[in-house]
């Protein structure tokens, strides 16, 4: 299954390592660390010029989404439903 995180980027559930609130992780060091380490290496993706309200960690590239983690969240939960109902 695929979490869409707006403008037609989708990524696969089982790549998704967190999804957090931009604005509550990027006041801690180790954030700001991790993500400099990723934008240096090509990691990271923005899925919008929008307002940045999401950071979405995969195994492999972190996403910046302007869809917000509440959202995310509830988009995540609607489909472990929808799988967990079949």
């Amino acid at each position: 299954m695929y979490l869409h995180l707006g403008n037609d980027i989708s990524v696969p559930m089982k790549e998704i390592v967190g999804i957090f609130d931009i604005e509550k992780v990027t006041v801690q060091k180790y954030m700001n660390d991790y993500l400099s380490f990723c934008q240096k290496n090509g990691k990271i993706y923005y899925v919008s010029l929008d307002m940045p309200k999401s950071i979405i960690v995969c195994s492999d590239i972190v996403y910046i989404s302007n869809v917000s983690c509440l959202t995310l969240r509830r988009r995540f939960d609607e489909i472990n439903l929808l799988v967990s109902s079949h």
